[in-house]
């Protein structure tokens, strides 16, 4: 299995018990995140996704890691902890991060790159989870997530690959994707270890036929899936 150390995780951050000490911590942390290319050969792609079984007091994170370019299944890890975070809007990575490490550390090998259910720099704070789990691993991360946390954006044009810009206070921060034509469009951010421009061209490699990469849709359903 893949160990802690193995994936580079940082071992010298407290983790939080308030959202006070959250909010400083994101602000820390902001400035390590990469925002260029800094990505080698990618043949195992993964997605992160979690979900909250008994009423939301155990988050169950999954990890579904496929090949790349063909994106066929190659390997699967699950980790169910209890939360012990607060839900608050804008700090939930420190409710599923822990569970979301215990996850790769099950890994025979670390996944190349990494496509997390939500945000990255598309956050307050410029840290959403994407941002949080890579600066964490030192993995590149991609945020990719269903909804809008902050910003605006113009029309997307109705054409598979077509993005806008996502802004907020002057600054671009994610890509607003047309993942397939005639559907609702899906919001694109860089978590680490690369730019924009190659995240939204990751993020369509994964993609197939549905909205979401293929790596998002696997990891949700192993996350979603019953014990």
């Amino acid at each position: 299995m893949v160990s802690e150390d193995s994936i580079g995780i940082a071992t010298d951050l407290s983790w939080p018990q308030t959202p006070a000490q959250a909010i400083a911590l994101q602000r820390e942390l902001a400035g390590r995140v990469l925002r260029v290319d800094d990505i080698g050969p990618v043949r195992r792609v993964a997605g992160v996704d979690v979900g909250f079984p008994g009423g939301g007091q155990i988050a169950r994170a999954a990890v579904a890691v496929l090949s790349f370019p063909d994106l066929r299944p190659v390997e699967q890890a699950l980790a169910e902890l209890p939360v012990a975070f607060p839900y608050v809007p804008g700090l939930l990575s420190f409710r599923e991060l822990p569970a979301v490490l215990a996850a790769l550390a099950g890994l025979a090998q670390p996944a190349d790159l990494l496509l997390v259910d939500g945000q990255g720099l598309a956050h307050p704070r410029r840290f959403g989870i994407a941002c949080h789990l890579g600066v964490l691993t030192g993995l590149p991360c991609i945020g990719v997530a269903k909804t809008r946390l902050v910003g605006a954006h113009d029309p997307v044009p109705d054409r598979r690959g077509a993005w806008v810009p996502l802004h907020d206070r002057g600054e671009v921060i994610g890509a607003v994707l047309r993942s397939r034509v005639g559907v609702t469009p899906i919001y694109v951010s860089v978590g680490h270890r690369l730019s924009l421009e190659r995240a939204v061209e990751w993020v369509m490699a994964c993609t197939g036929r549905y909205r979401l990469p293929q790596t998002t849709r696997a990891a949700h359903a192993l996350a979603s899936a019953d014990a």
